[in-house]
């Protein structure tokens, strides 16, 4: 992974899909006064960056992360005041448009996972154990099925090239005071339950997400961070569809990459470097991510 060179910053960290920078003559992240945080258009699934990338993907995560930046207005976030004003002329031409103007924050080490419907390794989990997470369900779910409520399953962050960890609450807490597990673990939920009411108004239903906080290094204050409720960090499934589907692939149909993951399940073991995504994956899954887009905004 290579990161642009951009006039007045400098690139200090790079994600499996995002790059961060700081202002030229800044000596770290902790002394910024601001951060860049530049959406690529890498894809990565089961912790592995993939190639090539989803062509406008970028940009596409960075509409959507601001559109509900819009939306959720009285949650605290990353966002500097003047991002879409004073703040947008810093941000340099060559990743205009995928680019978020932002306060460096102490960050939480915490996956803020929150689950509302029965899939993915929630679904593998449940068939062992009729649990998931630990967080005991009733029986006789089927995958996508929703859940009574909504549950928080957080996970602690890896560092490149390792998993994530899925931890239990009591973890969490032990991994930034019951305080702060409590804050992460409410404000999670609730921004989740208030998503999925946007989603479901629009014929979409938010299957599950993850959140990133941090502390605001002057107030103390919870603050959401990184992107929000995107494809890349959430599961989207048309409405329709699922209520009519009769196999849970045609129940879940998705706005996110799981073509990318499915195609991976099916011809790849999981071991060494996966292999190149062909044409036709890479196409589909910038369509759903377009799609979304348009079906949310819609514009």
């Amino acid at each position: 992974m290579t990161a642009q060179t951009l006039p007045g910053w400098n690139h200090v960290y790079s994600g499996k899909v995002r790059d961060l920078y700081v202002p030229q003559g800044t000596a770290s992240v902790s002394s910024a006064e601001a951060l860049l945080v530049v959406a690529s258009d890498r894809v990565s699934a089961f912790d592995f960056v993939l190639e090539p990338g989803i062509p406008s993907k970028g940009e596409l995560l960075t509409t959507l992360s601001l559109w509900w930046f819009d939306r959720l207005d009285d949650v605290p976030n990353h966002l500097i005041a003047d991002h879409t004003a004073d703040g947008a002329e810093r941000i340099p031409a060559e990743v205009a448009g995928r680019a978020m103007l932002v306060k460096p924050l102490d960050m939480y080490p915490i996956e803020c996972v929150v689950r509302g419907y029965l899939t993915g390794t929630g679904w593998l989990e449940y068939q062992k154990s009729q649990s998931v997470c630990g967080i005991p369900l009733p029986a006789g779910l089927q995958n996508g099925d929703r859940l009574p409520e909504p549950i928080f399953t957080p996970a602690f962050k890896a560092q490149q090239g390792e998993h994530d960890e899925n931890i239990s609450f009591e973890r969490t807490t032990e991994l930034v005071g019951a305080d702060a597990a409590a804050q992460l673990r409410d404000a999670s939920l609730d921004i989740y339950r208030r998503a999925s009411a946007i989603a479901e108004a629009r014929g979409l239903i938010l299957a599950d997400t993850k959140f990133e906080f941090g502390a605001d290094k002057t107030t103390g204050e919870l603050t959401l961070a990184d992107e929000v409720l995107t494809s890349d960090s959430s599961r989207y499934w048309d409405a329709a569809t699922w209520r009519t589907g009769s196999t849970p692939a045609e129940r879940m149909a998705s706005f996110d990459k799981q073509i990318v993951r499915d195609w991976l399940s099916a011809n790849w073991d999981k071991q060494g470097v996966p292999p190149e995504l062909p044409q036709d994956v890479v196409q589909r899954t910038a369509a759903r991510y377009r799609e979304l887009l348009e079906r949310l905004s819609g514009d």
